[in-house]
């Protein structure tokens, strides 16, 4: 392993004066869950890691209760949205992510900022995050600015970051009366496995408790990028959610990703996991609305 120089600021402005200093010699980290081992490995040689750990404001997880806007720090851990219940019971579709990330260990350090700038196409973190409609703030030389989650996202493991901007947090706007969500993770083993596919669904309905007002398919694994599948949403908006919709919403979902044949699965297999599981997702969000109500 490449020798380096470690930094610790306590501020973002600090932060990315550092990483002005040292151009593209200099890498930021979160967790560290995936930098340390690129960097043990070789894949990555920075002269200057500059960690973010001790940047107070990039870690606080709050609900304003006057707006019932919820903003995450990028600095967040899974383990502290895993065991918070106003996560779990509020927005279980976050919960239902990150509780299947890795192991234990990794949940603990692991971060929900560092699991979206990976960019890898099979980031739980993501599929939730879209379908909340969460807003990233980001932070660079030139100021802030803000990006809605689902267009953080190029390419495999790139951003629309720009040199020495950090994602600082993800906003999720307040959630409309009778919002149901949900999320699952399919692959060949039920812990410590990268999903095959990846399946957040959320509805939000009508008064009538049965018209859905607003729907979110968001697909993981499905594409070169986590997707949207806005066939399969508009299907849903207007009608009343019963399980032959859902089946059908399953099946455009399927038709609209773009997954493809890998070492850990094929691509006919995936699309039809994408099927089944549009339609198992949506009669989650069905119970838990009326659950709720």
């Amino acid at each position: 392993m490449k020798p380096f120089t470690y930094l610790s600021p306590t501020t973002v402005e600090e932060a990315i004066s550092f990483y002005g200093q040292h151009s593209e010699t200099a890498k930021f980290m979160a967790g560290g869950t995936d930098v340390i081992v690129k960097v043990k490995e070789g894949w990555m040689e920075p002269d200057f890691l500059i960690s973010l750990k001790r940047i107070k404001e990039m870690s606080e997880l709050h609900k304003n209760e006057a707006t019932k806007e919820l903003s995450i720090g990028a600095l967040v851990t899974h383990a502290t949205l895993e065991k918070s219940l106003m996560i779990k019971n509020e927005y279980p579709i976050i919960y239902d992510a990150v509780s299947n990330i890795g192991s234990l260990q990794v949940r603990n350090v692991g971060t929900i900022g560092g699991n979206l700038i990976n960019a890898v196409p099979s980031a739980d973190g993501a599929v939730p995050m879209i379908a909340l409609d969460g807003v990233a703030l980001l932070h660079g030389p030139d100021g802030e600015r803000s990006s809605d989650v689902k267009d953080l996202f190029l390419a495999p493991y790139k951003t629309i970051l720009k040199p020495g901007e950090i994602l600082k947090k993800i906003t999720i706007p307040a959630q409309a009366p009778h919002t149901g969500s949900a999320y699952t993770k399919f692959g060949r083993r039920a812990a410590m496995e990268l999903p095959l596919v990846g399946i957040g669904v959320l509805l939000t309905l009508d008064d009538d408790l049965e018209t859905c007002t607003r729907a979110r398919i968001v697909l993981g694994v499905a594409g070169p990028t986590p997707m949207r599948a806005f066939d399969a949403e508009n299907y849903l908006v207007g009608k009343k959610i019963n399980e032959d919709l859902l089946i059908e919403a399953g099946k455009l979902a399927a038709d609209e990703s773009k997954v493809r044949d890998s070492v850990r699965g094929k691509a006919w297999h995936r699309r039809e996991m994408v099927r089944v599981h549009v339609k198992r997702m949506g009669l989650k969000c069905m119970n838990i609305i009326r659950a709720n109500n």
